[in-house]
């Protein structure tokens, strides 16, 4: 009686301990997480974030916003190639390896470190021919896929509303002011994505691209200057099915939400991206390590309220103004508590994992 009793207490501690780690594989799932090197060490905390942790995905950067140093993760072609293969290989399970390689200005793949030559958004949507957009969308398409990516942050969907915008006008980073140029060029890029498996996820929703300052630096406030045509190359996308993710900006509208920037309000993602678009697929937050979340929210809540909010991957860059080899770590524990005390729900993080798994069957 004694050794049966022994027995279903051992095989309880064991359910209850398989229990919690897959509580914290699917937390970690919804995890993209950067990192400073251009060689894989195990000493790089990144070898355990992906190897023990089982972090979702990882984003490679040139420049190291925190020390101002280029040569981050890329240096050249062959070394950025044999980064990806060695952490591809790291794991059984299909690792997204993304990056933000929409060329001119957000290029990550410079030509004084080996790469081809870009442009940007608004030389080609000015051009306005399909054949020079499916040019050069095929060429990056085709560079990446050698290199090992299978996630890039593509298109830029944000109207050039504001031609000035730091972040987005005045950058080059948006194709037209008019969203129907927009979406048309986007799709070109999608689809030379995807014939060479590569997932993309149009960007900043709800629209960035009415803005006078950079919620890289602080709170962005478009209450006053973003109109609902933002939302149209979202709904053409959407219609044609060339949504594999959405990403949600940190912008702030408080016609859409009166108290929350977009990343962590429920009325944007759950109302308007999921109920009023009826997009049903992944959402993506930019990075949370950006001024405009860092400097009003704790990481703690942050967190919650993004993840209640409706999103399913969070972006942590570890490229802000502070570098945190534990930051993944960090985010796993708190949103385990946070389930665990019943501010956010098992459900919900099960509703994030369904869709990490669907987005990851097609990599």
């Amino acid at each position: 009686m004694k050794k049966l009793l022994l027995l279903t207490l051992i095989a309880l501690h064991c359910a209850t301990l398989h229990a919690a780690d897959s509580l914290r594989y699917k937390i970690a799932q919804m995890l993209v997480v950067g990192f400073r090197g251009t060689e894989f060490t195990q000493k790089n905390h990144i070898y355990g974030d992906v190897k023990n942790l089982h972090v979702g995905g990882v984003i490679l950067f040139d420049y190291d916003a925190v020390s101002k140093t280029r040569g981050r993760n890329i240096t050249s072609p062959a070394q950025t190639k044999k980064l990806c293969t060695d952490l591809q290989n790291l794991t059984s399970d299909k690792l997204i390896i993304s990056i933000d390689q929409e060329g001119g200005k957000v290029n990550r793949l410079k030509t004084s470190a080996g790469f081809p030559t870009t442009v940007s958004a608004k030389y080609l949507g000015k051009i306005n021919s399909a054949d020079s957009t499916r040019f050069y969308a095929k060429k990056t398409a085709e560079l990446l896929h050698n290199l090992g990516f299978n996630l890039n942050f593509i298109p830029c969907v944000d109207v050039d509303v504001n031609p000035s915008c730091p972040v987005i006008g005045k950058v080059e980073r948006s194709f037209s002011a008019n969203p129907e140029i927009v979406a048309k060029h986007s799709r070109i890029w999608i689809d030379e994505h995807r014939r060479r498996s590569i997932l993309t996820s149009p960007k900043h929703f709800p629209g960035h691209g009415s803005s006078a300052n950079d919620s890289h630096l602080g709170l962005t406030d478009v209450t006053k200057t973003w109109t609902r045509r933002e939302l149209i190359p979202y709904r053409e996308l959407i219609k044609s099915g060339h949504c594999d993710m959405i990403m949600v900006s940190h912008v702030f509208n408080r016609k859409l939400d009166p108290k929350y920037p977009a990343t962590l309000s429920k009325k944007i993602v759950n109302g308007i991206i999921r109920r009023e678009l009826n997009f049903h697929g992944l959402v993506i937050t930019d990075d949370m390590a950006m001024g405009a979340i860092v400097e009003n929210y704790s990481f703690e809540v942050a967190l919650e309220k993004s993840v209640n909010a409706g999103v399913d991957m969070l972006i942590l860059s570890n490229n802000g103004k502070t570098y945190d080899p534990q930051v993944a770590q960090k985010a796993v524990d708190i949103i385990e508590k946070l389930v665990r005390t019943n501010k956010i729900s098992k459900e919900r993080i099960n509703e994030a994992y369904r869709r990490i798994e669907a987005i990851k069957k097609r990599l």
